[in-house]
């Protein structure tokens, strides 16, 4: 019986906002266990002894991999540079890897990551949460159901503020040799949307500007990217980090043979119009609420689905919804866009 199998145990590294979610969600899964915790802040000790405790601490994965309780999950929530090193790590050192987005910052990074989990037979899992959000599962749902018919046009708008109160001075944020840029930590999810519904895309072309971030980042924080769909139809992609003081909405529309559709609220979070040929537009499960930073927010929680899943596919009870082959090409299209800077 499922009851009876043995807790998947989890070390998490890196625990800032990310990796303390991920802890809380482990710690609250009745078929998870918290092992250790990783992170190079020696001041978080004390806090996350009290938080969890008799959850030992390591400042280092060396230091864990070497001295630390025995896991089955590594979860990397370092800056993204590290994302694809330490999952290597790990998975060598025989964990499964939880890979938060981006898995790497480079496709060649990615490659690795993908034949080092091939040889040693482990699972690699990429955070790809939105995924879990119902108006996107129903988007992938009526799109493999054939209801839209051909692709005519894609349309995908992020437009979100990341200030000064973001961006930490000093901190990984904002550089390009940790960052990667703003497709990469700010809306790689909607890429992985984009590819995950309708495939690759070719013919690209884009422009990018830097409004506002001159003196908080190392790259652009605006960009308009137009696309063709492999599979047929065009697209364009427009994202903004410039937006003032909130995020103003992350939508996706599209026009096809068969109808309409749009995908909208601040977060991709509603189905705010549906005009499909004989369908009715069901009701949806509610969206979760959006992972809350402070001074700003990312996309939905759906973190919890995430750890549901490795659980399950760990014990066997189910089957990896993301992997880092999807993960690579999410970097690969990134890659792609940034080439022609």
């Amino acid at each position: 019986m499922a009851d009876s199998l043995p807790d998947v145990r989890f070390v998490i590294c890196g625990v800032g906002h990310i990796g303390h979610r991920h802890a809380a969600l482990v710690s609250r899964h009745p078929g998870a266990t918290l092992t250790a915790l990783i992170d190079v802040r020696p001041e978080l000790q004390a806090g996350l002894a009290a938080e969890f405790p008799g959850v030992p601490f390591f400042l280092s994965l060396d230091d864990y991999l070497q001295h630390g309780p025995a896991a089955d999950v590594l979860t990397v929530a370092t800056p993204n540079h590290l994302h694809a090193p330490q999952a290597i790590q790990g998975l060598r050192a025989g964990l499964h890897a939880v890979v938060e987005k981006p898995i790497a910052l480079r496709r060649r990074d990615a490659e690795d990551l993908v034949h080092t989990a091939l040889q040693t037979c482990r699972l690699v899992f990429g955070v790809m949460q939105n995924r879990y959000s119902p108006p996107a599962a129903w988007l992938k749902q009526v799109y493999d159901e054939g209801r839209l018919g051909d692709i005519y046009l894609v349309q995908i708008n992020c437009f979100w503020n990341r200030d000064a109160r973001y961006y930490n001075a000093g901190g990984w944020k904002g550089t390009r040799q940790q960052d990667g840029g703003t497709l990469f930590t700010q809306f790689s999810h909607f890429v992985d949307l984009l590819y995950w519904v309708f495939g690759d895309i070719d013919n690209i072309q884009a422009r990018f500007r830097d409004f506002n971030h001159a003196a908080l980042t190392d790259f652009e924080d605006s960009g308009l990217v137009t696309f063709d769909l492999v599979r047929g139809g065009s697209g364009t992609l427009q994202y903004s980090t410039a937006v003032w003081d909130r995020n103003l909405e992350s939508s996706l529309t599209v026009v096809a043979e068969r109808g309409s559709l749009r995908l909208g609220g601040q977060y991709m979070d509603k189905v705010e119009y549906c005009h499909l040929q004989d369908y009715q537009l069901p009701t949806l499960p509610p969206t979760n609420p959006a992972n809350d930073y402070g001074p700003y927010q990312g996309s939905a929680a759906n973190h919890v689905q995430v750890i549901e899943n490795v659980v399950d596919t760990i014990q066997k009870r189910g089957f990896a919804t993301t992997n880092a082959l999807e993960g690579m090409k999410v970097v690969e299209i990134i890659e792609r866009i940034y080439g022609l800077k």
